[in-house]
């Protein structure tokens, strides 16, 4: 990712290196042509070095279909004219297909890590909006204990004068029961 984090230069980059490889096919597919070799998808984007599904992309594709047709109507060369590819050419085939492969594979791999990195963000800031609104949650439900605490604890003083006076009031009454109950019996 850019570290200043503007895309706009990355984007142009990125759209000026497809309209490259996109002029890249077209010539390609002139040169072929004239050659008079088999157009093909995968025969473009090999010679061109590009992903064979740049060349089934709209835009590219109808230029290859329609040079297929103009080759399909002219002459076909004689099968005694044709000569089968040197040893030579299909090693640079297999070389330029198997640096392809390689490339790709790079380009593959960073991607999928770009991909983490921003699904590793994402998340970050999905966790850290749902750890915000948990902790305003659990400070809200500690200030609603507190506070029952607090009455809680008013109250168990309340009810501990209480229970003090209604003893001492029940000392006094069993004082006063025995004294008249002392005087009944002196009499």
């Amino acid at each position: 990712m850019n570290p200043r984090g503007n895309p706009a230069p990355l984007a142009e980059a990125r759209r000026r290196h497809s309209l490259d490889k996109r002029a890249r096919v077209l010539t390609v597919l002139a040169t072929l042509e004239k050659q008079g070799k088999p157009l093909t998808f995968a025969a473009v984007a090999r010679a061109a070095r590009v992903s064979t599904w740049l060349t089934y992309a709209s835009g590219v594709r109808e230029h290859i279909e329609a040079a297929q047709l103009r080759q399909a109507h002219s002459t076909p060369p004689s099968a005694a004219t044709a000569s089968p590819p040197s040893a030579l050419s299909l090693r640079t085939e297999l070389e330029i297909a198997r640096q392809e492969i390689k490339d790709l594979r790079d380009e593959r791999d960073r991607l999928q890590a770009a991909l983490r990195h921003q699904l590793g963000y994402q998340l970050d800031a999905i966790h850290a909006a749902d750890a915000a609104t948990r902790a305003d949650e659990l400070t809200a439900r500690n200030q609603d204990l507190t506070r029952q605490l607090q009455e809680a604890s008013a109250e168990n003083v309340t009810c501990r004068a209480r229970i003090t006076a209604l003893e001492d009031d029940l000392t006094a009454a069993r004082t006063s029961l025995r004294r008249m109950i002392r005087d009944e019996n002196l009499r």
